[in-house]
């Protein structure tokens, strides 16, 4: 059991290192488009993508399906969908993409033209820091696998790129969309001798989705509510009834243990604490504090004097009071701060 727990936790310092690490490397790679320093030898392809559906967003597999348009418009020799390359795209086996237009289309203002429809499931790292009050941005990215940023650059067409308005998702509002132009330098020549380290234009669509606050409210934060209220009416017991006074906080740690492993169960392991991870350390606090008081005033009316018993009710009261003031303005802080 032991070495079982050990290898566990191991393992989940080594996902957050290599996380770490992987997030590193992407912000130093990867960087805007300059278009005033765009080689004047690049073919520029205007890129545009539309949104169709969304679905199985599946956070323990940091992945989700999408299904969209993608259209390019250029102006030269180079076809951009011939060798383009879907980044961070897996499954293969379920990937489809097909072009609408056998042949590439002439469009009034000489541009050429074609469009495909891709579907496929993505892989994103969802950044779980603020569950359950975070917000994801979905993201696409496409390159070109042949051509470097010296021969071919992918501009987004933002005015044309966006996503249907009947997409819906359930679980999540859309918060919007939108697509942006970077560089990707790669920090490997690829085993090719005498080819410099070299950098591919990408182009990346977001779509921002945000997890509504009733989802937090109803599904999350009412039940504990409801665990910490049956914890707090430990007081509000005729301070004789010992038992009683007792039982209740220790059910109620029972309760939030398990309502803390319900919500968990479809998260990946990460090795930070989310948002309901600190309210749930809280709430733990508070319950034991119940069960600390409760012991407290259980020696104080050992003697079961009247007297005793009305001191034990007036210190009861002052201590729910305070302490549900108290942890409501910790909640908030940590609502605000996190």
């Amino acid at each position: 059991m032991k070495k079982n727990i050990t290898k566990q936790v191991q393992r989940l310092f080594i996902l957050t290192c290599l996380s770490l690490f992987a997030i590193t490397i992407a912000k130093a790679d990867l960087y805007p488009v300059d278009i005033n320093k765009i080689s004047e030898k690049a073919e520029k392809v205007y890129v545009g993508v539309y949104l169709m559906n969304i679905y199985d967003i599946n956070m323990s597999a940091n992945s989700y399906y999408a299904d969209f348009y993608l259209w390019c418009k250029w102006k030269g020799k180079i076809n951009p969908l011939t060798n383009i390359e879907f980044v961070n795209y897996v499954e293969k086996w379920g990937f489809t993409k097909h072009s609408i237009y056998d042949t590439t289309q002439i469009l009034s203002d000489g541009f050429n033209y074609n469009i495909l429809r891709v579907e496929g499931r993505f892989y994103h790292p969802f950044l779980l820091k603020d569950f359950p009050l975070d917000i994801q941005k979905l993201d696409i990215q496409i390159e070109n696998s042949e051509y470097t940023n010296l021969q071919l650059v992918y501009l987004p067409a933002e005015n044309e790129s966006g996503f249907r308005p009947e997409l819906k998702i359930p679980g999540w509002s859309i918060g919007g969309s939108t697509i942006n132009s970077f560089n990707n330098k790669y920090n490997t020549s690829f085993g090719m001798p005498n080819i410099d380290k070299e950098e591919y234009s990408n182009l990346t669509y977001n779509l921002e989705i945000v997890r509504p606050f009733s989802f937090f409210f109803w599904k999350l934060l009412l039940p504990l509510i409801v665990v910490l209220l049956s914890s707090l009416g430990t007081m509000l017991i005729f301070p004789g009834f010992i038992d009683a006074r007792i039982s209740l906080p220790i059910g109620a740690l029972l309760a939030a243990v398990f309502l803390q492993q319900s919500y968990t169960a479809n998260l990946p392991d990460v090795g930070y604490m989310v948002l309901m991870d600190k309210i749930y350390v809280l709430s733990y606090m508070l319950i034991i504090a119940n069960l600390i008081q409760s012991i407290i005033t259980a020696n104080r009316v050992s003697n079961e004097e009247e007297e005793d018993y009305k001191k034990v009710k007036k210190i009861d009261l002052r201590y729910v009071i305070s302490s549900s003031i108290i942890f409501i303005l910790l909640i908030v802080a940590i609502i605000i701060f996190n």
